[in-house]
C-alpha cells in the first residue's frame, strides 16, 4: 500500500449518508486529488478490493458494511471555462456541492440551473442518476464528463451524447458502472436565458412571491425561480439534518399508452404525464398514496407525512427496515395498479 494515501481502516459512515443508517466501511479514503485514484489503481492491495464510490451520500441506502474501499469524493472547484453567444461553460469539480453550485451561478449571473436547486448530493453524482426536477433534467445541460477509468488508467472525457442519459439513466449506472469514477462536470448554460415554468406548481409558487424581476435581467429571473424551487422542497421535503431520507426513494414508472387508458379508466384521479413518444409517466407518489402508505411506519423506517415518495428513518433505523419497508409498499402497488417501481437509490 502506498504510504501517502491517507486510507482509514474502520471508518463509521454514519455522517456520510443522508438516511443517518450506521455502517462502517472497511477501508476509507477522502479523495481531494484525482491523481489519487491513479495511486488506489497502482496499489496491489487496493486495486484488488471491491471499490464504493461516495459523493454526498444522499443517493445510498446501506443495508450492510460495505465491503472493500470507499472513494469518498471530496475534489473541489468551480470557474467559467468558455462560451460563446449560445451558451457559458462552468466547469465543477466532482466533490463540490450540487446546491452550491447552483448558487455559484446565479452569483455570477448565469442562468440555467435554477429549477434544480436544493437537490441534494454532489456535482459528481449528478450525471450518474441524470438528477432532475421542475421540468429540467442534468443531462440536457452538460457539456461533457470527465472520469477515471480504473480498468485502463485512463482520465477520459465524454460529450453528452456519450453519456447516452435517459430517465434516471446513464452510461455511468450501466456499461460504466464499477470502471469509471467521475472527476468533474462541464455545463453548457444557453444564451440567451429563458425560465422554465412548465411546472403549474412552480408557477404558483411564483405567482405567490416577489413578482418576476424585468425580462431583461437573467439574475433576478434565476434567482426568483430558485428561491422559489427552494420554497416548494422545504415544505414537501424533509430536511436530511432532521429526518434521513434519500429524497424520491422510486423512480416515476413509465408505462405504454395502453396500460395508462386502462387505469385511466378504473382510477379517474391518475396523475400521469404523456411523453413523446406516446407512452405515460405515473407519479410514483400518487401510486403509494392510493395504497395507504403516506404516514405509515414499519418498525423505525416510515413514509414521510408530506410526500408518500420519501421513505425516512425516524429515528435507530437500520438499512434492513427500510429496504423491507419499499418491498412492501413496491408488493401493494404492484398487487393494485400492476405497474412495478423502481428504487431511486443505490442499494449496498
Amino acid at each position: 500500500m502506498l504510504p501517502d494515501l491517507p486510507i482509514q481502516p474502520d471508518f463509521s459512515l454514519l455522517r456520510f449518508n443522508s438516511f443517518g443508517l450506521d455502517a462502517v466501511a472497511r477501508a476509507y479514503l477522502h479523495v481531494t486529488d484525482p491523481a489519487m485514484l491513479d495511486q488506489v489503481r497502482l496499489d496491489p492491495v487496493l486495486a484488488s478490493m471491491p471499490r464504493l464510490v461516495l459523493g454526498g451520500g444522499s443517493n445510498l441506502l446501506l443495508t450492510r458494511d460495505p465491503e472493500g474501499l470507499v472513494l469518498h469524493m471530496g475534489n473541489q472547484g468551480i470557474a467559467i471555462v468558455g462560451g460563446d453567444a449560445r451558451q457559458i461553460l462552468v466547469r465543477a469539480a466532482a466533490g463540490e456541492s450540487w446546491h452550491g453550485l447552483v448558487q455559484w451561478t446565479l452569483a455570477q449571473g448565469i442562468g440555467g440551473l435554477e429549477n434544480l436547486s436544493l437537490i441534494p448530493g454532489s456535482v459528481g453524482a449528478a450525471p450518474i442518476q441524470n438528477i432532475g426536477a421542475y421540468g429540467v433534467e442534468v443531462g440536457t445541460l452538460i457539456d461533457s464528463v470527465r472520469y477515471f477509468d480504473f480498468e485502463t488508467g485512463a482520465t477520459v472525457t465524454l460529450n453528452r451524447a456519450g453519456c447516452e442519459f435517459g430517465y434516471r439513466d446513464s452510461i455511468f449506472k450501466r456499461r460504466l458502472a464499477g470502471r469509471a469514477v467521475i472527476v468533474d462536470v462541464t455545463f453548457a448554460l444557453p444564451l440567451p436565458w429563458q425560465p422554465n415554468l412548465q411546472y403549474a406548481e412552480l408557477r404558483q409558487a411564483l405567482a405567490q412571491g416577489t413578482s418576476t424581476s424585468d425580462a431583461a435581467s437573467a439574475l433576478p429571473d434565476a434567482a426568483a425561480i430558485s428561491a422559489a424551487v427552494v420554497a416548494i422542497r422545504t415544505r414537501k421535503l424533509p430536511d436530511p439534518a432532521q429526518i434521513g431520507n434519500a429524497g424520491s426513494f422510486f423512480k416515476n414508472p413509465v408505462v405504454p399508452a395502453s396500460l395508462h387508458a386502462q387505469l385511466a379508466m378504473q382510477h379517474p384521479g391518475l396523475v400521469a404525464f404523456a411523453q413523446a413518444d406516446g407512452s405515460f409517466k405515473l407519479a410514483a407518489g400518487w401510486l403509494i398514496d392510493q395504497c395507504g402508505w403516506k404516514g405509515r411506519s414499519l418498525g423505525q423506517a416510515g413514509v414521510y407525512e408530506k410526500q408518500a415518495l420519501v421513505l425516512v428513518n425516524r429515528g435507530g433505523a437500520t438499512g434492513a427496515e427500510v429496504l423491507h419497508l419499499a418491498r412492501m409498499i413496491k408488493a401493494d402497488v404492484r398487487s393494485r395498479f400492476g405497474v412495478s417501481l423502481e428504487a431511486e437509490p443505490v442499494i449496498i
